[in-house]
Formats: structure tokens, sequence, C-alpha cells
């Protein structure tokens, strides 16, 4: 059987635009990742025996308190047994009263300057979800700040933001704690929301993902596809480990 993918979409504060794009991409791809995604906004999915059949949990720009106690709990637990994990821009904005997931994801969002023409620069040119890339990466899209350095919590950083590409004008009134370079997509080889006696699969976030446009753009399905592949290499879950305690059981 393919891996399983829950991509979660609920938002309880702003709601993007691209996310019904989004979904018709990933939808599109689903062939050539192999993969079979279960899109849902349905928060009563996250409880432990729903959570397991899956082989990575997908947050899609996301906003605000989008879990109730017993789904965090579940999603903690899935954690806890290897299951792996990916996030999309605004799901940085998402549960911000929830630290492991704080801490999965890697930061949480502060602010962005207006939408505008910006650039990114690879830092990694060897991970799935940057090989395709162009070394500096224009395109159309938020430069989101964090409020701190997912390098905090031993994320690797993939992509950041030329702060020269683009104008910021709040950046001069603002303490900016997200590190430097300017982080903009990053992974953890170990997620960071595992609880010490969990086993840990990975976690991978890229802060793109605004504008409807960019879901129909090569390079950043690329990315994105790229990323799924990687989590789901972490042999933790049963698309890969026939031992695994949660994924899709062949």
């Amino acid at each position: 059987m393919p891996p399983r993918i829950l991509a979660y979409s609920a938002t309880a504060g702003f709601r993007h635009d691209s996310i019904e794009a989004s979904i018709e991409a990933l939808k599109a791809k689903e062939s050539a990742l192999d993969v079979i995604f279960d899109f849902t906004e349905d928060k009563s999915k996250f409880t432990d025996e729903n959570l397991s059949q899956y082989d990575a949990i997908l947050f899609l720009n996301n906003s605000g308190i989008i879990l109730d106690d017993t789904g965090k709990a579940a999603l903690q637990n899935y954690l806890n047994l290897g299951g792996n994990f990916l996030a999309i821009h605004c799901a940085a904005d998402a549960l911000r009263d929830t630290p492991f997931f704080g801490r999965q994801i890697g930061a949480y969002f502060d602010y962005h300057p207006d939408i505008q023409e910006s650039a990114v620069d690879v830092l990694d040119k060897t991970h799935p979800s940057t090989v395709m890339l162009p070394d500096k990466w224009h395109l159309l899209d938020e430069m989101y700040n964090f409020e701190s350095d997912p390098r905090a919590v031993g994320a690797k950083i993939l992509l950041t933001a030329d702060e020269s590409s683009y104008q910021d004008p709040q950046a001069k009134d603002k303490t900016l704690r997200h590190g430097s370079p300017h982080p903009i997509a990053w992974y953890q080889e170990r997620g960071a929301g595992v609880e010490s006696h969990g086993i840990a699969g990975r976690s991978w976030f890229t802060g793109l993902g605004h504008c409807i446009e960019i879901w129909s753009d090569d390079l950043f399905l690329g990315h994105v596809m790229g990323g799924v592949n990687w989590v789901l290499q972490s042999k933790t879950t049963r698309a890969f480990n026939a031992n695994g305690n949660v994924g899709n059981a062949s």
C-alpha cells in the first residue's frame, strides 16, 4: 500500500484563498508521489485510532486553535509513535497554545511585509526539497518573520530570505528573533515536539505558499513534493518499516 497522509487545512483565524488551490494541486500529484492524501478540516479526525493509519500529517495553511484537547493529545501520541509531520506557510500561526506543536513546526509566525517579488537563497542543494531550485530563487510570496530561531530546536535551514530583495518597513521598529540568515524553510531529522520517551519521526516546514498562483508553479510544487518524499523516508512508519507503530500497513 502507498504511504497515506492526512492533509489538514482547518482555520480558526485568517483563511488563505489559496487553500482550495493547494488541495487541488496536491491531489494532482498523488500519482507522481505514489501517496494517498486524505483531505479534511474536521478536527474530530484527530483520534489515536484514526491517526494510526497515517505515515505523515500535513498542516496546510492553518490558523488559530484548530484542535481541541482530545485532538492535541492524539497528535502528541502520533508524534511519539514515530509519525511524520509537514507544515506549510500559515500553519506556523496555528496552535499557539500548544508548545509541543511549536517545537515540532520549529518556530511560530511573527509578521510579514506586503506580498512582493522577493528572492530566497538555497543553503542546502542536496535536500530532496531543494535540489530542483536555483541558487537564488525569485518568486512572488510573503516573506515570513518568525518569533524564534528554528535552529534553537535543532532545525537545519534549507532556504533563507534575501532581505535585500524586498521592502520590510516594519523591521526597523522590530527586534527580529529568528536568527541570521533569515530562515524561510527547514527540516528536523527528529521532530522536536516528541516527548523524551517517544520515537521521533521527521518534520519539514516551508514558510512559502501564500498565493494561489504559487500552487501552479513547478518549482514550488517540486519543493513541496521533495519535502513529502523526504519525511516519508524516515523509516519510522509502516510505509517503509513493517515494525512501525503508525502508517498505512502493506
